[in-house]
């Protein structure tokens, strides 16, 4: 959490707390991230492992990674998306072991993690549970105020998982 001293009702400093959500599309190839608060992205990007290594040297370097950003940024919260099955088994594994090192990450932070379907992003992000990549992507890119969308296309899925842990925190803070 980043913090900055703001003057209260009174007069006194008030400290002012952001939270950052790291928020995560994970892959074994290329992983994305975003570490964003509700009004700034303070970190985005892809974490790419190299295709020739064996595949537990790749989630280890996916672990290191996701771990570093948790050490700089020191995120309240890992929002994930959840791995979901299609048709490519052998894809769906990789997903699934990049997914699993990285909620290892934040476990090791103590760090919660939170899940959330493709479709619960693409519903909290573009107002649809089947919106396209592409206006997931414009939405996550008009919501934050960004020039254009985020590159590649793993860096702004990542934001938009992080935007979706955001808008849900809210919704259950302002529910009894």
């Amino acid at each position: 959490m980043i913090g900055a001293q703001s003057a209260g009702v009174s007069g006194a400093p008030v400290m002012i707390v952001h939270m950052f959500v790291l928020g995560i599309d994970p892959g074994l190839t290329t992983t994305g991230y975003a570490v964003v608060t509700a009004r700034e992205v303070a970190a985005i990007g892809v974490i790419r492992t190299q295709v020739g290594l064996p595949v537990p040297e790749r989630l280890l370097e996916i672990h290191r990674d996701v771990s570093a950003l948790i050490q700089e940024y020191a995120p309240s919260v890992m929002a994930i998306e959840r791995v979901f099955v299609n048709r490519n088994l052998q894809t769906a594994m990789s997903v699934v072991r990049a997914s699993g090192v990285a909620m290892l990450a934040a476990a090791a932070a103590g760090i919660p993690v939170l899940e959330y379907t493709p479709s619960k992003v693409k519903a909290a992000v573009a107002g649809y549970g089947n919106a396209t990549k592409g206006q997931v992507q414009r939405m996550v890119a008009l919501r934050m105020g960004l020039g254009e969308v985020p590159k590649p296309p793993d860096a702004a899925d990542a934001l938009a998982v992080a935007l979706c842990h955001l808008q849900e925190d809210g919704l259950r803070r302002r529910i009894p």
